[in-house]
């Protein structure tokens, strides 16, 4: 196996969000009791933490024993100096550039007891993060290129998604395994205008991994899909709503379309693998993934049982998740063992009020796994 300084370089959208203390005592039954004209609410202080996939699936791989490159923007404004003191807590600001462009990305964070989380995103110099700010150098001594968030990075999706589809051709043919995550593009805003179809039909045959979550994926590769059964009467979560015909059918449809490992994040109901053919991945001599255990997979992971009078925290679970799965991969474990280590780490998210400190490492995530029994379903026979 190549020796690489960096087991990974993780890069794209870095925020500090916000988030107001609201008292468990508050009575809210929904938004409307919270956004009433002339009404205050007090709070109990406001907390300030690292948001967006760099810290959140970046820290969380370290957490889990990995070297890791955080490659991202801040403006060199007190949010940014908030942003670069706490990497620089965990020594991790080194690949962090600051820009005087633009202020530094922060999301407001409304989640008060008994009502689903609201938030305020301001992507700041995010928009202005682009190629020029890759470093190409971290990217050629790692053995995983991990990007994320494109519907919130402008240049990334602008011309038809030409700098997305650009990077990851290049990072492919210097022979790094790559990976993608995505965000909910606002269908307000103008990334929420963008083919996304077309500048996913030109990414996707150069990404390796792709990690979205079922409602990412559906609107942008399956808008018409994802406005049917948005639709749909019952449960106002969109994931209960999806059939498990369509997380196969698009799940195959990112296969045909050249991923080769797809983890689909399905929140409560679990996670859900579908993999393709991994000879590419093995390719790069930086990975020993066994073909048995990883060629022509299906396999779906129910969420792991939580104990709901311990949950601080849901921000970030889908970015922890992914860092296990990465981790799990990195360490050329077994689809069946990367499947579980997402859920586990996702559902012990859930417990952290700083996942960076609270979250469980490696060794106490085995332990878990091993102690809470979690059937896969197994959808083919391969």
């Amino acid at each position: 196996m190549n020796i690489k300084k960096y087991d990974a370089v993780i890069a794209g959208y870095i925020c500090v969000d916000m988030l107001p203390g609201f008292s468990k005592n508050d009575n809210f039954k929904n938004v409307a009791d919270l956004f009433i004209p002339g009404k205050l609410i007090e709070i109990e202080g406001m907390d300030f933490v690292l948001g967006g996939l760099v810290p959140n699936t970046g820290l969380a791989m370290k957490k889990l024993g990995k070297k890791v490159f955080l490659n991202g923007l801040t403006g060199d404004d007190f949010i940014g100096t908030i942003a670069i003191a706490s990497l620089n807590k965990y020594g991790a600001a080194e690949g962090i550039q600051i820009t005087k462009a633009s202020g530094t990305a922060f999301s407001i964070v409304l989640a008060p007891k008994g009502i689903d989380r609201i938030f305020l995103e301001s992507p700041g110099c995010n928009r202005f993060f682009d190629l020029t700010h890759i470093d190409f150098d971290a990217v050629a001594n790692s053995r995983l290129f991990h990007f994320g968030y494109p519907p919130l990075l402008k240049q990334f999706y602008l011309n038809n998604g030409q700098q997305l589809s650009e990077m990851y051709a290049k990072v492919k043919e210097m022979g790094i395994v790559t990976s993608l995550d995505f965000s909910l593009p606002d269908p307000d805003s103008e990334s929420g205008k963008v083919n996304w179809p077309e500048i996913m039909k030109r990414t996707l045959p150069s990404v390796d991994i792709f990690v979205p979550s079922i409602e990412e994926l559906l609107q942008t590769m399956m808008p018409e899909k994802y406005a049917e059964i948005d639709a749909m009467p019952g449960s106002d979560d969109f994931v209960d709503k999806v059939p498990v015909e369509t997380v196969r059918e698009v799940g195959k449809k990112m296969i045909d379309a050249g991923v080769k490992i797809l983890l689909i994040k399905m929140g409560h109901r679990g996670a859900y693998l579908i993999t393709g053919d991994i000879s590419d991945i093995n390719r790069t001599k930086a990975f020993t993934l066994a073909h048995k255990s990883w060629d022509h997979r299906e396999i779906w992971c129910n969420a792991y049982a939580a104990d709901h009078s311990k949950i601080v925290n849901a921000s970030g679970a889908g970015d922890t998740a992914v860092a296990a799965f990465l981790t799990a991969i990195l360490d050329g474990e077994p689809a069946e063992n990367a499947v579980k280590y997402a859920g586990m780490a996702g559902r012990d998210n859930l417990y952290c009020q700083n996942i960076y400190d609270d979250l469980s490492n490696w060794n106490q995530l085995t332990v878990n796994i091993n102690k809470e029994q979690n059937d896969l379903i197994f959808l083919n026979h391969e």
